[in-house]
């Protein structure tokens, strides 16, 4: 049965990811807004639902070090699973004046968590003013969309509105399902290999949770919608960060192991460090940096473990 709630979810996380780019590019085309807008707040945030999910949960539920291994190994595998998966497909380039803002917040999100971790505690002090900075950033980018989608020939043509919101409220649901039935079957068939509860958090229920991000992402770059496939991971980095600790934190304190100090959120911070670069610099990221991210996740994995 476990076996068959991974294979349920992973249809379910594909074909929410095709119909979520099909709404997300139907609106930005009705609405003469940038797609790479529409994939940081509505397609980045809702693909994140599932990591909001577990976290809350496993916060209630007394296992705090699944609750922030969720958010910090989610934004690891965002940026070196997903982005060197989906740069294996299609080379991933997106500019301007946007990226650079919101990659800088991607950042500066990570940072905080320094002194924030550092206290031994996220506390509701501390969820309170990462949910109030997400606030922030949220009328940032409503105020500075970017620019404008362009009619270029190679964009499906646009869809009525109510069609377009009915792709992606569907494509939402379909995600979140998917996950659920993936992250619920993984979890079984990782404990019965007997993996402990802390690598389950960092490593399998992250990539679980993350698997909306890397189904949307891969759809969008076989669709050639780079700015979308990129949005996606920047907005699900930043709304990981300010959205869901901040939330969670609200509803339940979580303590910091130290492990996350030392090992683990210097890795996730080095990661958004990369990715920055890498789009700020080179304005492009194909095959073969895909590929290094890609093995330098499996070191990730491998390293968690120990």
């Amino acid at each position: 049965m476990d076996y068959l709630y991974v294979a349920l979810g992973l249809v379910g996380l594909f074909l929410g990811g095709d119909a979520l780019v099909r709404g997300s590019v139907g609106l930005a085309r009705r609405m003469a807004i940038s797609p790479l807008l529409i994939g940081l707040t509505v397609v980045g945030f809702g693909t994140s639902t599932p990591e909001l999910l577990v976290s809350v949960e496993a916060a209630l539920g007394g296992v705090p070090d699944v609750a922030l291994g969720n958010v910090v190994g989610s934004n690891i595998a965002n940026v070196l699973l997903i982005i060197g998966a989906t740069a294996l497909i299609w080379p991933i380039a997106v500019s301007g004046a946007t990226l650079r803002r919101d990659t800088g917040v991607m950042v500066a999100a990570a940072l905080a968590l320094i002194p924030i971790f550092a206290l031994g505690e996220v506390g509701r002090a501390a969820g309170l003013a990462l949910v109030t900075a997400l606030a922030g950033y949220l009328v940032w980018a409503y105020l500075a969309p970017g620019d404008a989608v362009p009619d270029e020939a190679d964009l499906p043509p646009p869809m009525p509105a109510p069609r377009a919101a009915l792709w992606l409220v569907g494509g939402l649901v379909a995600l979140m399902l998917g996950a659920r039935f993936l992250v619920d079957g993984a979890v079984a068939i990782a404990q019965d290999f007997g993996l402990s509860e802390a690598f389950i958090g960092l490593t399998i229920v992250a990539v679980g949770t993350s698997l909306p991000e890397l189904a949307t992402s891969v759809v969008a770059a076989l669709r050639r919608q780079s700015a979308i496939a990129i949005g996606n991971v920047i907005g699900s980095n930043i709304f990981n960060v300010l959205g869901i600790l901040g939330v969670t934190a609200i509803i339940s304190p979580i303590p910091v192991a130290p492990r996350f100090l030392v090992f683990d959120l210097p890795i996730m911070i080095a990661a958004s460090l990369l990715l920055t670069g890498l789009l700020l610099l080179r304005r492009a990221i194909g095959r073969v940096l895909g590929a290094l991210m890609l093995i330098a996740y499996i070191a990730y994995i491998v390293s968690a473990q120990g």
